[in-house]
């Protein structure tokens, strides 16, 4: 097929073109190359699908319309995977314009673009944040999740609202991934795993947020991509019309289709600290702090969805998965 990538230089897209590089697909990747964390890894990232022939990376925003509608009527693409977004809970307080250029326009840009390119399926990043202060465990496509608690968690919901309009009117068939906590090699430097092994690493303090009361579903990249990659190919299709569309909209008519994407196993935040001191060998400086505004004291996907759909269960625990991390982290940065 031919596969359009948004957000290859990012974190997931990086690994999702890698793999599904060689395989006979023609892999069209787009980014944008912000400056939201260091470009410098994106650029890595970009120079390790180098050698893939099949891979081929443009630069492009997907807030720019007219570019965008003339990428898609030229490529003809057969399936989209769309990743690219403004990422981060506490950033969106500091740059909430960015979030909307990103997440709101962009996202409509690329609907358009399916819509008018007739693609076969379209596969988005949504986020486990769109839950936001839920109590009831573990968290369901089936929840409601009309109160989130960040603008980044708002532009992800709109982003399942926006697809399910397009589902409706157009026929378009598409799926949205609730990512759960996603780490491992290549990760973003924003992310609690980078910052751990970071600060550890050169003896510095180590934030641990509402005073370590805090869990989350770590979910290791290699079984996102497992995920995405499977789901890429179980393309919804129009139900017969209920009675009554109540409750999430992918128990409604359209080709619509909303899942879970996490390990299925919350893991205390304290727990991951020492999984970190063990990878590393040296001891966490733990500097307690109250919680942050917009941060949510756990996560936790119900993934049977998912593994009904795939048959697919995400298979690395956090000790195997974080002693990967480090020592990539070690490689990449010579420490």
């Amino acid at each position: 097929m031919k596969l359009l990538i948004t957000g290859i230089a990012g974190f997931i897209g990086h690994a999702v073109a890698k793999r599904l590089a060689g395989q006979g697909h023609e892999i069209v990747g787009i980014d944008n190359l912000n400056d939201y964390y260091d470009v410098a890894l994106k650029q890595a990232r970009l120079d390790d699908l180098a050698d893939c022939q099949d891979v081929r990376f443009e630069r492009l925003d997907l807030a720019e319309r007219a570019a965008v509608a003339g990428l898609f009527e030229a490529e003809g693409f057969d399936r989209v995977i769309h990743l690219a977004a403004q990422a981060g809970v506490r950033y969106s307080l500091e740059n909430p314009h960015a979030y909307a250029d990103a997440n709101l326009v962009g996202h409509l840009n690329v609907l358009e673009g399916c819509r008018h390119g007739r693609v076969g399926h379209l596969v988005y990043a949504s986020s486990s944040s769109v839950y936001g202060a839920n109590d009831k465990v573990p968290f369901a496509t089936s929840d409601n999740v009309d109160h989130p608690i960040s603008l980044y968690a708002a532009t992800k919901k709109a982003n399942e609202l926006m697809a399910h309009t397009y589902s409706h009117l157009y026929d378009l068939p598409t799926t949205g991934l609730r990512f759960f906590t996603v780490y491992g090699p290549w990760g973003r430097p924003d992310m609690a795993m980078f910052k751990f092994t970071r600060a550890v690493l050169a003896g510095e303090p180590l934030p641990v947020f509402n005073h370590g009361d805090m869990s989350r579903d770590f979910t290791y990249i290699d079984d996102i991509v497992e995920g995405i990659v499977r789901i890429l190919d179980v393309v919804p299709e129009r139900r017969p019309r209920a009675a009554v569309e109540a409750g999430s909209p992918d128990t409604g008519t359209a080709p619509y289709a909303l899942y879970n994407i996490g390990h299925g196993s919350p893991v205390a935040l304290m727990d991951f600290v020492r999984a970190v001191e063990n990878a590393t060998g040296r001891e966490a400086v733990c500097d307690f702090q109250p919680m942050q505004p917009g941060d949510v004291p756990r996560t936790w996907a119900d993934t049977e969805a998912l593994f009904e759909a795939t048959g697919y269960r995400p298979r690395i625990g956090v000790e195997e998965g974080v002693h990967r991390f480090v020592e990539w982290y070690r490689e990449y940065y010579k420490v």
